[in-house]
């Protein structure tokens, strides 16, 4: 006898860090996976298109550049070392490789860790992430309560009464 369990996809506002971030590095939603999250190369999009999710208020700013200068300076780094340690190669050609290698891989590797940095704000409810999921949170258990769209305190309809 076997026992399987069916679990539902967890809720957008549920996602953990490391699926959230991955969505990003792919350029989808963080929050779904199914909206695309830049409308141009490095312009995030005001809302998903599958879900609605705001990403109006995300705050990349300067460590997706911060992260891709680390990462490429040390693989150019190491291939320069490793090319002048096993290998003579004249000063023209290292002109032309490195620089070259430099600039493609930084266009490359931009806009992906740029998307990861705002699944990781996502994540972790960063710069008004948070509180758009509370409030989304609210109005879908209000929906589901039946109280959508009526005054907190329950007086919606008898004012004046």
């Amino acid at each position: 006898m076997s026992l399987t369990i069916h679990t539902a996809p967890a809720p957008a506002e549920d996602v953990t860090l490391t699926p959230a971030m991955r969505r990003g590095f792919r350029g989808r939603c963080p929050a779904c996976a199914g909206g695309r999250l830049f409308g141009r190369f490095l312009k995030v999009v005001d809302r998903c298109d599958a879900c609605g999710t705001e990403f109006h208020h995300h705050r990349a700013d300067d460590l997706p550049p911060y992260v891709v200068i680390t990462i490429v300076g040390h693989l150019v780094g190491y291939g320069i070392f490793m090319t002048e340690t096993k290998m003579e190669m004249p000063l023209w050609a290292h002109l032309a490789i490195w620089p070259a290698l430099t600039l493609v891989l930084s266009l490359l590797l931009l806009q992906p860790v740029k998307g990861a940095v705002v699944g990781l704000q996502y994540a972790l409810g960063m710069h008004g992430f948070g509180a758009a999921r509370q409030a989304r949170r609210a109005d879908r258990e209000d929906a589901s309560d039946g109280r959508a769209g009526t005054d907190p305190d329950g007086y919606a309809g008898r004012r004046g009464a």
